[in-house]
């Protein structure tokens, strides 16, 4: 479904996929570590659909044929095994799963109705995915149910009366935080789930979303954006409060948040006047990661050691293609040819 796509890579920006934990490399002695690898989830465009893929170290593998519409939105290693949320079309739905190592394993649905992972996250031996749940369409009777899975089981959020999403899931001990948004039946409130409790992040008065949550020790972060009536602003909420990563003057969103040590990392996107620069932000300073010649969004960041990776895409031609930022230096993962996106990216 390429509207579905787009809505959640590129145009739902306007409207205002996870980050992880890290583990700790193993080493195979006391001096020695070995290389980390780079997970990227995303999808590209094939002939008639999109397949969706992941990248490991710049090498592409499809995790669907192509001849349904598919997408992966989010990555998680954990020891030796991968896992991708996403979902697939059934020629009729679209049906939320989970891959691990390549393998389509958990069905988060009965395809029954539409329904999308958006984030995937492992904790011990078991699988969490948040997403939503979709039931008719715009103007007919639409409904969009926000879902924890945990190991495939489903728990409502939300009780479908009014639109919502979730972007994120992150587990601390016990506790299981989710970020996204609900219609108030007026505009979007950027909420946290914690244990399916809500916490609103904003008032109701303009529209916001949360796209990602991080939590180190007692310290919940959350990323998103908040519209100050005309423009979108870049946000990030620190145990509810917030600061404003951009000023307003350009419409602007933060899609992502890590936490290394004292350091918080915030991935996005600003508006320069002319096209969508791809951004990242380090305790609030930012750095550009495109030249904001061509349309570029940033939608994912991770911290390893001394190494800032970040996932996401910059026009090429008429399509957009899929990249990934080490450090502020870009690798392609696609040649622009078809239209792609890496929204997702994951260190171990």
């Amino acid at each position: 479904m390429k509207k579905r796509l787009l809505f959640r890579s590129i145009l739902f920006v306007l409207l205002t996929v996870s980050l992880f934990s890290c583990e700790k490399d193993s080493t195979t002695d006391s001096n020695t570590k070995p290389s980390a690898s780079v997970y990227v989830a995303g999808y590209e465009l094939n002939g008639p659909g999109y397949v969706a893929k992941i990248w490991k170290n710049g090498v592409s593998t499809n995790l669907t044929d192509g001849t349904k519409n598919a997408a992966a939105s989010s990555v998680f290693v954990s020891g030796s095994d991968v896992y991708v949320a996403g979902y697939e079309s059934n020629g009729t739905k679209d049906v939320a799963k989970v891959w691990k190592n390549g393998v389509s394993t958990i069905i988060l649905s009965d395809g029954a109705e539409n329904t999308y992972a958006s984030s995937v996250f492992v904790s011990g031996s078991d699988v969490y995915a948040a997403g939503i749940e979709i039931t008719g369409t715009s103007g007919t009777g639409y409904t969009a149910i926000v879902k924890v899975w945990k190991n495939g089981v489903s728990a409502n959020l939300t009780d479908g009366t009014l639109p919502a999403d979730a972007f994120s899931v992150f587990v601390s001990g016990t506790d299981v935080y989710a970020a996204g948004y609900e219609f108030n039946g007026t505009k979007n409130v950027a909420k946290v789930w914690k244990n399916g409790v809500a916490t609103n992040l904003t008032d109701g008065t303009k529209n916001a979303a949360a796209f990602s949550v991080f939590v180190s020790g007692s310290d919940v972060y959350v990323a998103g954006s908040e519209s100050n009536g005309t423009e979108n602003i870049a946000k990030i909420w620190k145990n509810g409060a917030s600061t404003n990563l951009t000023d307003g003057a350009n419409t602007a969103s933060a899609r992502s948040v890590f936490v290394s040590g004292s350091d918080v990392y915030v991935a996005g996107f600003a508006f320069n006047g002319n096209r969508y620069v791809a951004k990242i932000w380090k305790n609030g300073v930012s750095t550009n990661l495109t030249d904001g010649t061509k349309n570029a969004y940033a939608f994912s960041v991770f911290v390893s050691g001394s190494d800032v990776h970040v996932a996401g895409i910059e026009r090429s031609g008429i399509d957009y293609a899929a990249k990934i930022w080490k450090n502020g230096v870009a690798t392609n993962l696609t040649d622009g040819t078809n239209e792609a996106a890496a929204v997702s990216v994951f260190v171990k």
